[in-house]
């Protein structure tokens, strides 16, 4: 009896073990830093930001991309209404988040399932140009909420992930706003996407 349980237990194991390996974001980065913009911020009398929308084609989680949306405008209003109250010079930064990839698990889904929901992660490019659609710089940023992490704080980890994505898009404009220095993506070197090889 006992040798049968260390069988059913020791197979149990091996089968969440793998689940969970599987359960690990297919959601990848290019890079773990960005490269500064064609020109500092200040150079723009205007600074707009657009609302966060989802790439072209793709369709994921509304909640998820608005509570982006509203982190970023939260992490940028008191710098904007200090940038824009500046004198007009006639050049206007135009910034647009567009979620290109995400995978987030809502609330529900961990209660029941924990860990084995698996990982959420998302990736963001900010398309930021001037009025004339000139590109000043195309920023990516990576966040993502590992399966066992969010799993045992029932998705406090999943929401997390959405803060600081915004945190880190708007830390990049806030940091390239008086000099061009560009800034991380929030990636480590295990989210980056391996190069294609022939």
């Amino acid at each position: 009896m006992q040798k049968v349980s260390k069988t059913v237990v020791l197979a149990s194991a091996l089968l969440a073990l793998t689940m969970l390996q599987g359960c690990a974001t297919r959601i990848k980065a290019s890079s773990t830093a960005n490269p500064p913009p064609s020109e500092a911020f200040s150079s723009f009398g205007r600074i707009e930001v657009k609302s966060t929308v989802f790439a072209e084609g793709y369709k994921g989680n509304q909640a998820a991309m608005a509570k982006i949306d509203e982190n970023i405008r939260k992490d940028l209003a008191e710098s904007l209404t200090s940038w824009n109250a500046a004198p007009a010079n006639g050049r206007v930064l135009i910034i647009e988040p567009i979620v290109e990839e995400i995978q987030f698990k809502s609330g529900a889904k961990r209660v029941f399932l924990g860990p084995l929901a698996g990982s959420s992660g998302v990736r963001m490019r900010v398309m930021i140009r001037d009025n004339k659609g000139a590109l000043v710089a195309t920023p990516e940023f990576f966040q993502r909420a590992d399966a066992m992490a969010a799993g045992f704080t029932f998705g406090v980890h999943d929401n997390l992930m959405l803060t600081r994505i915004a945190n880190l898009t708007s830390a990049y404009i806030k940091a390239n706003y008086v000099r061009a220095e560009g800034g991380p993506t929030g990636a480590d070197n295990k989210a980056i996407e391996a190069p294609m090889t022939n």
